[in-house]
């Protein structure tokens, strides 16, 4: 569940969302990125993974999308992230957001999103700037 956009807060930002082959296919399509591990699952199969994974930035971007809107009109000024194992397609994958510092304008935020069975397939911290309006 989200938490409400209005509500700068403390508590964590939540989302589960699930990711499709076509959803790897068209971020493929998008990006350039036409890596096999990413959309030929015949190639996947034969990998240490066993099927295909999701592009890291595909992950970034469901990430980007809750930061806004969580923290409408906020700009994000830096990430650091790291992709510790795969996403696979059509897994409910829990993506959350918890505060850890805030200085005036400045937010560092801690996010992780986890797959059903608890391995973290993204995680790091983002940095927001928030708009003067929301002091």
């Amino acid at each position: 569940m989200n938490r409400p956009a209005d509500a700068l807060s403390d508590s964590p930002c939540e989302q589960v969302f699930m990711l499709s082959q076509e959803d790897f296919n068209r971020f493929a399509r998008l990006s350039g990125d036409h890596n096999p591990i990413h959309t030929d699952p015949e190639f996947s199969a034969r990998t240490s993974f066993g099927r295909t994974v999701s592009h890291g930035m595909l992950l970034f971007s469901a990430l980007r999308g809750l930061l806004a809107q969580c923290y409408p009109g906020a700009r994000l000024s830096g990430q650091s992230l790291m992709f510790p194992a795969p996403a696979f397609a059509n897994e409910a994958l829990e993506l959350t957001v918890t505060q850890r510092a805030r200085t005036g304008q400045h937010l560092t935020l801690e996010a992780s999103i986890l797959r059903p069975d608890g391995e973290c397939c993204l995680q790091g911290q983002c940095e927001l700037t928030l708009p003067e309006e929301t002091l």
